[in-house]
């Protein structure tokens, strides 16, 4: 993908945290793009860096650790790394809208939601003081929250999770968006309200026309709304091309474990799914080569000593399906190239 083509794109990313008395490599030499319009879902197990990769370059990683970013991450033609807070901040509201985990880490509990809506769309959308109050009513509604005339008053600890997380969705949108980041944004969900949530923010993404990464641990819920998925595993990336490329004909063996560990429920109750065994590296001390070599089955003593680059598989999409794992390629005659 060229470089004209993305509004929001990071190239050869390594991003290290330090606290007191440790060092994280939390992402290291990760590249990826998104296009106007399209979703990208970012997979990966809980640790994996999919979190700090994507929200690092906006400035929105946790107080009190110190983070060192090398490489490049561009939003709107400039350069994201090097921006000061305001630079950022004033980016964030303009640009991106960021959907988080947990509603309650962005909404101020003692301030009533539709005021909150209604100063984003005044301070970025630059909204009178009463049409910021009708858009954050229509905002509310559109996230598909009841009575929104009503829940504009009320404040945040008097919603469900789900109506908070709906709310959180128009929080996001209150700036009017290019991007919108999705973060873990069922986790603490039910499974009918996760699938609601999902829902929302595809309408909303073909109303608006923006772009939306998903960042999620649970590959079994980008099928139905990702157009790429990029699998990330211990900063690096395993796997990436079209989620029908990475869904339906998974090469690298993390890969396929994911998906392997999603139930199947219109599979015969006596087939069971597996999880992936061991648990990932500590990132704080990491060996070389292959970060998954230590899980997997396939694992030669190459893999243990050189750290596997990425390859194209021979492809006639305009979005090239690659994989790091040189082991499955070889062993499964899989035509690619560096």
């Amino acid at each position: 993908m060229s470089d004209n083509q993305a509004i929001y794109s990071i190239d050869n990313l390594v991003i290290d945290l330090y606290a007191t008395t440790v060092s994280v490599r939390a992402v290291d030499g990760v590249s990826f793009s998104v296009r106007p319009g399209e979703t990208v879902a970012v997979v990966g197990e809980s640790g994996s860096g999919k979190t700090v990769m994507t929200l690092g370059p906006l400035g929105l990683l946790p107080e009190g650790v110190t983070v060192d970013m090398r490489g490049s991450a561009r939003a709107d033609g400039r350069e994201l790394l090097g921006m000061n807070s305001k630079q950022l901040s004033d980016l964030r509201g303009r640009y991106f809208g960021v959907i988080f985990q947990d509603p309650m880490s962005a909404l101020n509990p003692m301030s009533k939601i539709g005021p909150q809506l209604a100063s984003q769309a005044r301070r970025f959308a630059g909204l009178s003081r009463e049409a910021a109050r009708r858009e954050a009513v229509s905002l509310l509604a559109r996230s598909g929250i009841p009575d929104p005339e009503d829940r504009y008053h009320r404040y945040p600890h008097e919603m469900s999770g789900g109506m908070l997380q709906r709310a959180m969705i128009a929080l996001a949108l209150a700036a009017r968006p290019r991007l919108l980041i999705a973060d873990e944004p069922t986790t603490a969900l039910d499974a009918t309200v996760q699938a609601q949530i999902l829902e929302l923010i595809r309408q909303i993404q073909r109303e608006e026309g923006i772009a939306v990464v998903l960042i999620t641990h649970d590959i079994g819920v980008v099928a139905s709304v990702a157009d790429r998925v990029i699998v990330l595993y211990a900063g690096q990336v395993a796997e990436e091309g079209t989620a029908m490329d990475v869904l339906t004909r998974p090469i690298h063996p993390y890969t396929r474990g994911l998906l392997a560990s999603v139930p199947d429920f219109r599979a015969d109750d006596k087939v069971a799914t597996r999880e992936i065994p061991g648990l990932p590296p500590s990132q704080i001390k990491l060996m070389p080569g292959c970060r998954f070599a230590e899980r997997c089955d396939l694992a030669e003593p190459n893999c243990r000593q050189h750290r596997p680059q990425l390859q194209t598989i021979s492809s006639a999409s305009t979005d090239p399906h690659r994989v790091a794992c040189p082991v499955v390629l070889r062993r499964e005659g899989i035509d690619a190239h560096v």
